[in-house]
């Protein structure tokens, strides 16, 4: 499943996600209360029904879910270790394993380091500046479960 972060429902989760009350969507946009609950609702059950689909295709047994902030944590059957799927507003749905990483001859070391920020900006937590992904990664993911 595809998530449609080009709809209007979507920019109602992430402002959900990011604390702004149903209220104050429903003001700024001009529409009702309810309005916005039943989008938010129907957005809930695409984000779950994603994280499953996920999990499913990528062989991760299922911890905890949490369509709301869009995380799942689970462990995945194949690695045998700790996996994360979450939904980020700028990059998607992802998947994350938990590993000890050579991040400073990663290709992806840039782009790994720009994701953790953008997805710990994106729920509001703070996580410690570091040149090291893997650390980040922990510390982010850490305070994730700690929310789910």
């Amino acid at each position: 499943m595809i998530l449609p972060t080009n709809d209007k429902q979507f920019g109602f989760w992430v402002r959900r996600r990011s604390g702004e009350p149903n209220i104050t969507i429903a003001n700024r946009l001009g529409i009702s209360r309810q309005a916005v609950s039943r989008a938010l609702l129907l957005m809930d059950e695409k984000i779950e029904a994603a994280l499953y689909e996920m999990a499913n295709a990528n062989q991760i047994s299922i911890g905890s879910i949490n369509a709301e902030l869009g995380v799942l944590v689970g462990r995945s059957i194949p690695f045998q270790t700790a996996a994360i799927i979450f939904v980020s507003e700028k990059h998607g749905i992802q998947v994350w394993y938990e590993h000890d990483g050579d991040c400073g001859t990663c290709q992806r070391y840039t782009e790994c380091i720009e994701l953790l920020w953008d997805y710990a900006t994106e729920l509001g937590i703070r996580i410690e500046k570091t040149a090291d992904p893997t650390k980040m990664a922990e510390e982010l993911f850490t305070k994730v479960k700690a929310i789910v």
